[in-house]
């Protein structure tokens, strides 16, 4: 399905309970493939053939879950993934990469540049159904989100997916935001790796140790050194 829905035509299926996903490859063979799969299982599917078409249409459509290959012309998923977290207005968007890359390299390139999830092909239809069902049921829940904690220049609004740090709002890629309010939801306890992979990203994926790391740094860059204790051979806490 091409982006050919008019503004009310893409209310109507939000208002149907339709959740939108948008899958960005360079080839048409496994486009239709995976389109055709999707759209069977009744979701509203929208297609792109490179990065920056995937990019344009990602900003008109918000979609739930964007899908995207790493090699690609014009503009490659790594450099898709990261001016799609630079946009504010994408910041709930679950942003999971479908490539047949599988070295730790890339795979630490897609995390690093915002990824929730790196799938690998070849993968069968119903176990990429499964991935994508998890996905979005992890976007409806985040149960774990207590409230905002408010202390020390910084505030979390899990209502509008948004951190306020002294003074300025950030959108955060949906991990990383999802692990810091999981570690500031009671500041002083020590998570264990277990725990965070549990509660983060579910027991029906499969991600390593690396991946919690990957985040945490990048969450400590943004928001400093000084809020997240690395307790080694354990996991980590929220110090404020």
């Amino acid at each position: 399905m091409s982006f050919t829905s008019t503004e009310h035509n893409r209310d109507e299926l939000r208002a149907m309970g339709k959740q939108r996903i948008l899958l960005v490859d360079d080839e048409p063979d496994i486009l239709d493939f995976i389109e055709y799969n999707l759209v069977k299982e009744g979701y509203d599917v929208h297609t792109a053939n490179n990065g920056r078409e995937g990019v344009a249409l990602a900003k008109k459509l918000l979609p739930d879950l964007i899908l995207l290959d790493v090699m690609m012309p014009e503009m490659d998923g790594v450099e898709a993934c990261t001016e799609i977290r630079e946009d504010k207005t994408l910041g709930q968007s679950i942003v999971a990469f479908l490539t047949a890359r599988g070295e730790d390299y890339s795979q630490i390139a897609g995390f690093e540049a915002g990824a929730d999830d790196y799938i690998l092909k070849p993968i069968k239809p119903r176990v990429l159904l499964s991935r994508v069902q998890a996905l979005l049921r992890r976007k409806k829940a985040a149960s774990y989100v207590g409230g905002d904690y408010d202390g020390t220049g910084l505030m979390i609004d899990p209502e509008r997916y948004v951190v306020i740090h002294e003074g300025k709002e950030m959108s955060l890629p949906k991990k990383e935001f999802e692990l810091l309010s999981l570690l500031a939801s009671q500041p002083g306890r020590v998570f264990s790796r277990e725990n965070i992979l549990a509660s983060v990203w579910g027991t029906d994926v499969v991600v390593g140790d690396r991946t919690i790391d990957v985040h945490i740094r990048k969450l400590r860059e943004k928001l400093g050194e000084h809020y997240f204790k690395t307790v080694k051979g354990v996991g980590y806490k929220f110090v404020g």
